[in-house]
Parts: C-alpha cells; structure tokens; sequence
C-alpha cells in the first residue's frame, strides 16, 4: 500500500463549505468568500467536491460561486451534514488501493465531532473508492489520524511531529510508541523512513501538525518554514526542526532542505495565529499558497514559484482564514487518481 505525494495526479480536490461560525468569530462572512476564491483558482485544474451540511449552506455555496464566477461544471456540491469545514483531517486520506478511513476525534480537543467521524463513509460512497481502516499494530484499536499530521514524498518518506504524535497533550492514541507509529506508517502509507520534527509553530489549535511547518514539494526538497528572528516564539522550534533534517540526510545530500520565512505575526484578540507559508495545497497545475499581507508574501511566492516551474502559484488572501487556525492545506483533501 502506498500513498501517493500531493503532486501527483488528482482526480479531485475535496472541500467542505464553512457552516460553523464559532470557528471564525466576527469572521465568518468573509469566509464564504475565501472560499469562494479557493475553488475559483482551481478551475481548470481538477474538479472541486463540496460538501454541503444542510440544503441552506448548499443554497450559500451555490450563490457564492456564481457570484465569484465559478462555472457549474467546474465542482459538484453534495450534502452532506459536517460539524466543521477542515477536510484535510476529517476526510479519508487517498491510497493506491483506496482511502483510508483514519479515526477522528477532533484532534483530541472538542467534543462535536460525530459528523465529520462519518465524512470518510460519504466521500467513499461518492468517489465508488474502498474504504481502509488502519488498526494499531499493539491493541489492535483503530488509529487516530489526521490528514495534516503526515506529509509524504511518495517514495517512501514521511515527515512528522513529536509534539503531535507523542505528546500526552491532545494525545491521540494513548500507548502508541515511535516503534508503533513507523509501523503504521510502513503498512498504510508505504513509508521506509520516518523523519521526526520536533514541535509545529505558534498557535497550532492542532498541538503539532507537520503541515504548518515542513512539507514535501517533490521527492528530494523538503519546504520548511524557518523563523530567523530569535526574540520571535518559532525561533527555536525552527533550528530545532533545520537540525534534525540535515542529522537525518540533508547535510548529505539525501535530500534537500529549502527555508521560507515566517511572516510577521498575525494575531487577534491577543492570540497569535498559525500563519505559515507552509500551508500550501498542490493541485494539478497549480500550487495554492496562503498569504498574509506581509513582506515576506513576495519571498514566499518567488521561492514557491522555483520549487514548481511546471506548475502556477496562485497567493489566496489567508489572513480572516487563519482566524480558524488553519488555511488553505487543511481545508483541502486530494483524491488521488
């Protein structure tokens, strides 16, 4: 079994349509319209799924597309009842024999997650695609997974974080050991060597998800963002997280290890958010990278641009997006073709 990496084809990319106001109080307006926006810069690159939580939120997307000039034959809209809109952690992740069904509990943290434990049952009914349900290889118990937890090359790499995985805070699978986790991967995602980050950046709701912070953008070159400024709250956990790739093979060429920066610090109501260049989708022929209204907007884009000559990067407004603790990666889910 194998995971495909994010650059390979897609047949779709899968959203769900922003229903739950608490998760972007005083927002929640402008959201529609990043989202909006979203699946307007995927048209002409893969057809966009939208999961659509009651017939009212179906009638919202529908308006808010056309208003932003989507055409109708560019996505599908399907309902189906959701708690939250993060399809990167709630939706199955896509495998070369399926999707995997991981088991979600809203990240160890909230308790209104009923709904979107059942998201993977209804993506697989749509897609006609199997559904996989990874055990634990100690207890035999289903695994607790999310999407943004694990980013993959596709040739047998994965990257992840000790603050997400091993961490007693928002603890996943109580008991579960390193040993036991590189033996999941092994199984599920096709993974030969786990590379283990240390921590995520500042005010990840998530406790540690790798995908604000470091992710592959092809076989060889690892994305990591890196704050440079030492007074700043990421200083370390970047030169913690530089440290371990290059101990791991990046001083040697096994791969490489290309830095972005950090942009300012983007807070509201005194809470610094998880604003990171990091999390950027790949769609077929484009790469989807959040902005933030920043200086270091333009460093980001130009570095992504090299990074994916092939393909267009497009900068989505992401600055009332990360009020929800998340942006344009963990909104999306792709299904591999």
């Amino acid at each position: 079994m194998r995971m495909p990496a994010e650059w390979e084809p897609h047949e779709a990319t899968w959203i769900a349509w922003p229903h739950h106001e608490p998760d972007w109080p005083g927002k929640f307006e402008a959201i529609r319209w990043d989202y909006a926006e979203i699946v307007r810069a995927l048209v002409g690159s893969e057809r966009v799924e939208i999961l659509c939580a009651s017939a009212e939120v179906q009638a919202d997307a529908t308006e808010a597309l056309a208003a932003h000039g989507v055409p109708p034959q560019a996505y599908r809209l399907h309902l189906v009842p959701t708690d939250r809109s993060w399809l990167r952690d709630s939706a199955p992740t896509g495998v070369d024999q399926g999707l995997l069904r991981w088991h979600f509990n809203a990240w160890a943290k909230y308790d209104n997650y009923a709904l979107d434990a059942r998201v993977p049952d209804a993506v697989a009914k749509i897609s006609g695609l199997t559904l996989i349900d990874p055990v634990r290889p100690d207890t035999g118990a289903p695994v607790v997974m999310e999407g943004g937890a694990l980013d993959v090359n596709g040739e047998g790499l994965i990257l992840v974080t000790e603050e997400c995985l091993l961490s007693t805070v928002q603890c996943r699978n109580p008991g579960l050991s390193r040993d036991g986790y590189e033996t999941i991967f092994r199984e599920y995602l096709g993974v030969r060597q786990t590379l283990w980050l240390g921590a995520s950046c500042v005010g990840d709701d998530t406790h540690g998800h790798v995908d604000d912070v470091a992710r592959f953008v092809d076989p060889d070159t690892i994305v990591l963002a890196f704050e440079e400024d030492p007074a700043d709250d990421n200083y370390l956990a970047s030169v913690d997280n530089l440290r371990r790739l290059e101990l791991a093979g990046g001083n040697d060429g096994a791969f490489r290890v290309v830095q972005v920066p950090f942009p300012r610090p983007v807070l509201m109501s005194g809470q610094r958010l998880p604003a990171s260049y990091a999390n950027f989708y790949i769609a077929n022929t484009k790469v989807l990278v959040p902005t933030f209204n920043d200086p270091a907007d333009r460093v980001a884009l130009n570095a992504m641009a090299g990074l994916f000559p092939d393909r267009q990067v497009v900068g989505i407004h992401a600055v009332d997006l990360v009020w929800g603790f998340g942006t344009l990666h963990c909104l999306t889910q792709q299904q591999p073709r």
